[in-house]
């Protein structure tokens, strides 16, 4: 390898630094002779705390001025939670690595003083904070007596917020605590069957200039071919139903079995969580892009569709 330096670039939050020296390590360890650097650079979603993610954009929040800066050249490629960069890259940008997994699942962080530490033992009334209308709409269709509150910043920033609230507590990405250590906060992890994640939820993407030959060389040898497998399959159903941050949608595949086979689970809800349509399928583990987005052409002919468009007309605000 004839790369003597990597540009990382990588948003500036705890948990994106974690995970941009997590690549920065496995680089150098995989090729000592490349000296990696790590530039921070300030998003959108990072500047704009005090409304939903439904009301200020659609995708690309957490990535677009990342990828910016990929194209300019300042930067040699981007460290992304996959779950935040949008399934459509710009012209020129392509995904380099999809790193292993870490646990998919959704963790409830119960409030310091809140006696009761499961999501769904909540007393009516509880309110249970989150900025993700798919977390809140599967809340809600298993607990419509729940109240839930809007909940944006980084980790560090919502935790701070938990501790300073009367919530009853939040929801958060299990991968994100475990990476911070942030273990002896959770209260319960909840299973898929009652928290679908989000698409990519639990992988790190790494972004590179298309044709960067010597980058893609770099970068790809983390790539990990059963998440890739599996988060290709999501990222096609994510595609099909054109869905991004304001609508609820949740998805969970994976490889199991022998001989392995590819599984997807999920889900479609109205914002209060009254409607959700559900699907699953299984296909070749090669083939998840074209089951995802086949399961997604199901779910849409489900009532989906109308989800969706409802959804979409309504602004999709909380």
């Amino acid at each position: 390898m004839k790369s003597s330096a990597l540009r990382i670039g990588t948003r500036g939050s705890a948990l994106a630094l974690w995970q941009a020296r997590w690549v920065e390590g496995e680089i150098a360890r995989r090729f000592p002779r490349c000296t990696v650097t790590i530039e921070v650079i300030r998003t959108t979603g990072d500047r704009v705390l005090d409304s939903p993610l439904a009301s200020i954009g659609d995708r690309g929040l957490f990535t677009r001025e990342i990828e910016h800066a990929l194209l300019a050249g300042a930067i040699d490629c981007a460290v992304h939670s996959l779950k935040d960069l949008p399934t459509e890259l710009p012209e020129g940008l392509s995904l380099g690595a999809a790193c292993t997994r870490e646990d998919v699942r959704d963790a409830f962080i119960p409030h310091p003083d809140n006696p009761v530490r499961t999501l769904l033992a909540q007393p009516p009334g509880t309110v249970i904070a989150t900025g993700s209308l798919r977390r809140r709409s599967q809340i809600l269709a298993r607990r419509p007596d729940l109240a839930t509150a809007d909940l944006r910043g980084n980790l560090n920033t919502r935790m701070e917020k938990l501790r300073a609230s009367r919530w009853g507590g939040i929801v958060l990405a299990y991968a994100g605590i475990r990476r911070l250590g942030w273990e002896e906060n959770v209260g319960e992890i909840l299973p898929t069957d009652v928290l679908l994640p989000a698409v990519g939820q639990g992988a790190i993407g790494v972004e590179i200039r298309a044709g960067d030959e010597e980058t893609g060389g770099l970068v790809g040898a983390l790539d990990h071919r059963p998440t890739a497998q599996a988060v290709s399959a999501e990222r096609a159903l994510l595609r099909r139903l054109e869905g991004g941050c304001q609508v609820p949608i949740g998805a969970y595949a994976r490889i199991e079995g022998d001989p392995p086979m590819l599984l997807i689970d999920a889900m479609v809800a109205s914002l209060d969580g009254a409607t959700v349509v559900r699907g699953k399928s299984r296909s070749a583990p090669g083939e998840g892009a074209s089951c995802g987005d086949e399961l997604g052409r199901t779910l849409l002919a489900g009532g989906a569709g109308r989800i969706l468009e409802e959804i979409r007309g309504a602004g999709a605000r909380p």
